[in-house]
């Protein structure tokens, strides 16, 4: 069994700045795991099927839709998993409600954004939904590249984050993937960056640390506590000779 109390310090090789920072979406950044499983469950009912236990319905957050339902009803027919699936799609969006941002989400991006770090979203929502977010919060111009699972392979494949390093330029050992769930985790392993797990979303404590991440936080300012503001990132050097800050690219 991991020992959950050796993850919840931060470890020393974590202790240099980062380039890049991937956030997930859903349970990390945005606190919407409840909406999602409330969604979820309104669309059994309309599909005539007996709702699941909300725990179960966590489990598969962070995967892509499509991969979620086939994880809940790997039997299950064809016909059923779309109907399943543009049932949600309705049940999400009917709610107009803005998703609330963690209480220290919005401090925090705009910390590391002044320490010169690039940030990044990787993400199972949709690109609709995902855009709906990002306007919703106010929090599209943060971030320096977005991919979802629409437009790559879904979680723990390594593919999406791997499109966000080749976008950004950035190596995998100067890269943190922080997220809820084990999905997010694993993804950072396959793809060899370094894996944080956040305690506050969809997935539990004991889950998370099963897949072995560098560092357990309960609150998202610990990524930025204890770290020198000034602190220059690893990038090009100016014509002193000293580093300066990675080039940046636009969101999209």
């Amino acid at each position: 069994m991991t020992d959950i109390s050796k993850l919840l310090t931060r470890p020393e090789h974590l202790t240099v700045p980062p380039r890049l920072v991937v956030f997930d979406w859903d349970g990390t950044l945005a606190d919407s795991t409840g909406r999602i499983v409330t969604a979820f469950q309104e669309a059994l009912t309309s599909v005539d099927h007996p709702r699941l236990p909300d725990e179960s319905i966590r489990g598969i957050i962070g995967l892509s839709l499509a991969n979620a339902i086939i994880e809940l009803f790997p039997e299950a027919e064809l016909r059923f998993r779309e109907a399943l699936a543009q049932a949600y799609h309705r049940c999400y969006f009917a709610n107009e409600e803005p998703v609330a941002l963690y209480p220290e989400a919005e401090a925090l991006l705009e910390a590391l954004t002044k320490t010169g770090c690039l940030l990044a979203v990787a993400t199972g929502k949709s690109r609709r939904g995902l855009d709906r977010a990002l306007a919703q919060t106010g929090t599209a111009d943060y971030f320096h590249h977005t991919l979802t699972a629409e437009e790559t392979r879904s979680k723990p494949h390594p593919e999406m984050l791997e499109g966000i390093l080749d976008y950004t330029g950035s190596d995998p050992t100067e890269t943190w993937m922080v997220g809820d769930t084990d999905f997010d985790l694993l993804m950072a392993r396959n793809a060899g960056t370094h894996a944080i797990g956040i305690t506050h979303g969809a997935h539990p404590r004991e889950r998370l640390a099963a897949a072995r991440p560098d560092w357990l936080i309960d609150r998202l300012a610990q990524l930025h506590e204890g770290q020198g503001h000034d602190d220059q990132r690893p990038g090009k050097t100016d014509d002193t000779g000293n580093a300066g800050e990675p080039e940046a690219r636009p969101a999209v």
